[in-house]
């Protein structure tokens, strides 16, 4: 299987631990595993021109980072959002790369997406916005795995993110 995990925050803790341990864990279960930062990408949110609808042709008529997103979604049999959750929502920059796929409308490779979040309370609101978004493109749910509080620091929490990975296929 061929995985495309958006790490949406832009600091190199925490999140990029867990998205280091299903990396791993996905890629010993013969998994191809592609991670991008759009954390730290230059991605404009969508500008609602409908450009991409027209003379775009599914192309957006933003010249960004947005562009290695897309070919993600297209490569992928599965996308994996990892977020940090600020204010009860994933990072603006996960949302905006989860916006900007509008130019291609439902991704047509990707047939599944999981979320992986980290916070310091409540994700109740980011894991039903989640829910929202999969429906929305027609993907299949393959959960949510989310470390709450300290747990973020311990490598027993990676090591379990890791096994879950791991039975990926």
């Amino acid at each position: 299987m061929k995985i495309a995990i958006l790490n949406g925050s832009p600091r190199k803790e925490n999140t990029a631990a867990m998205v280091d341990a299903f990396k791993a864990g996905a890629e010993e279960a013969g998994n191809e595993v592609c991670v991008l930062h759009v954390g730290r990408m230059k991605i404009n949110g969508c500008l609602g021109c409908e450009y991409c609808h027209g003379k775009g042709e599914g192309q957006c008529v933003q010249k960004d980072d947005m562009g290695q997103v897309i070919d993600a979604y297209k490569w992928a049999d599965m996308v994996v959002f990892a977020s940090p959750i600020y204010y009860s929502a994933m990072t603006a920059q996960l949302h905006a790369a989860i916006q900007r796929v509008y130019c291609i409308g439902k991704p047509a490779a990707s047939k599944a997406v999981l979320l992986l979040s980290t916070a310091s309370g409540q994700t109740d609101a980011a894991e039903a916005y989640f829910k929202q978004i999969t429906a929305f493109m027609g993907m299949e749910n393959c959960g949510v795995c989310k470390v709450v509080g300290e747990d973020n620091k311990k490598a027993e929490k990676m090591a379990e993110i890791k096994v879950w990975a791991a039975t990926i296929k």
